[in-house]
C-alpha cells in the first residue's frame, strides 16, 4: 500500500495522486498541512528518501527564510518542518520501505 502526502491545492501533488489511481494502486492519502508529521515520522520519511533534511524541504518558503534554516543543523530542519508542515516538499510518497518526491509526479513511477 502506498501513502501520498498530499496537498490538494498543489498541482504536482494532484498529477502524482492522478497517477496512483490510474494505476489502480491501493493507496492511503495523508493531507500533512491538517495532519502534520511528528519530527520521529519526518526522520523516517527521510531515511526512506534516502536524503538529508534540507533535500525534503521547500526552501523557497518566506517561512525558510523568516526561520533562518539555510545554515540550520538536521535537528532544527527536523524541527522546522514539524512546526511548519507548509515547509516539507510534495507531495511524497512511501510503500513499506522506500519513497520519493513526487517532482516530477511520474517519479513515483518507481514504487507502482
Amino acid at each position: 500500500m502506498l501513502t501520498i502526502y498530499h496537498n490538494p491545492r498543489c498541482s504536482k501533488s494532484r498529477q502524482t495522486l492522478q497517477l496512483i489511481e490510474a494505476a489502480s494502486a491501493e493507496h492511503q492519502v495523508v493531507e500533512y498541512l491538517k495532519t502534520p508529521l511528528n519530527e520521529t515520522e519526518l526522520r523516517q520519511l527521510a531515511a526512506k528518501l534516502g536524503v538529508a533534511p534540507i533535500d525534503m524541504m521547500r526552501t523557497k518558503e518566506a517561512e525558510f527564510k523568516e526561520q533562518a534554516l539555510k545554515d540550520a543543523n538536521d535537528d532544527a530542519l527536523f524541527t522546522a518542518m514539524a512546526n511548519t508542515p507548509k515547509l516539507m516538499e510534495r507531495p511524497i510518497v512511501v510503500n513499506a520501505e522506500q519513497a520519493v518526491i513526487g517532482r516530477p509526479p511520474e517519479n513515483v513511477n518507481t514504487l507502482l
